[in-house]
């Protein structure tokens, strides 16, 4: 009887170590996402103050992917703190000038302003949803999976080969996708899958920004200002 409470005691202290790993995790990732996003809107400010043209999009996507490997090679030190920043200023930097591009337009402030209004309410929602049910949302990783690298390379073929139908497809499955993304991603966090706040700040902060930049393509679509 006493080993079966002792072995009672040991899981139950197990699991609120676990809990309180699964916390701070997902506080460290919030204030590095905060952080991230705060220097990707000063980049994104400053490509705008110096009328930085459109950056090549192949151009964009090299950088990109480098960025993205250093950061893989790295999240284990302190080092890929730098690489997230790295990837967080180069995406800010190169969105500067579209987001300039809209606002400089009758009506595309509007839309911006809708688009981070709606892109900040699915953050919320999301999130809100996997820490509220405590669900988890892991059965889901396959599917994203495959999902994001179908909607890339769709992407890629729309801009390769200007199909503009194409392009509003992929805005449409990244909505989706990058919600996904957010759900899952805080589920692992809370679950304990994910115990890098590193690599979980990369992944909210890229489906972030492609839910931002799909939205804002969407809406301009269904205003006729595309």
């Amino acid at each position: 009887m006493d080993s079966e409470y002792r072995h009672i005691g040991r899981s139950g202290a197990q699991g609120v170590l676990e809990g309180a790993r699964a916390a701070q995790v997902l506080r460290n990732t919030y204030m590095l996402l905060g952080m991230s996003l705060a220097f990707a809107a000063a980049a994104g400010w400053f490509a705008a103050a110096l009328n930085v043209g459109f950056v090549n999009p192949w151009l964009v996507l090299g950088v990109y992917f480098g960025l993205l490997f250093a950061n893989a090679k790295l999240q284990n030190s302190a080092w890929g703190i730098l690489t997230v920043f790295g990837i967080t200023g180069w995406l800010g930097f190169t969105t500067g000038p579209i987001v300039s591009a809209y606002a400089a337009v009758p009506g595309g402030m509007e839309l911006v302003s809708m688009a981070l209004t709606g892109t900040a309410g699915i953050f919320i929602a999301m999130s809100a949803v996997a820490l509220i049910t405590r669900k988890d949302f892991s059965f889901l990783g396959n599917f994203l999976l495959v999902g994001v690298l179908v909607a890339f390379l769709g992407g890629v073929a729309a801009l390769a080969f200007q199909l503009s139908m194409l392009a509003i497809v992929v805005s449409g499955m990244f909505v989706f996708l990058s919600s996904m993304l957010i759900l899952w991603q805080t589920s692992r966090i809370i679950h304990g899958g994910e115990t890098n706040y590193i690599a979980a700040t990369v992944l909210l902060f890229v489906s972030l920004y492609n839910l931002f930049l799909s939205l804002l393509h969407l809406l301009t679509v269904l205003t006729g200002d595309d």
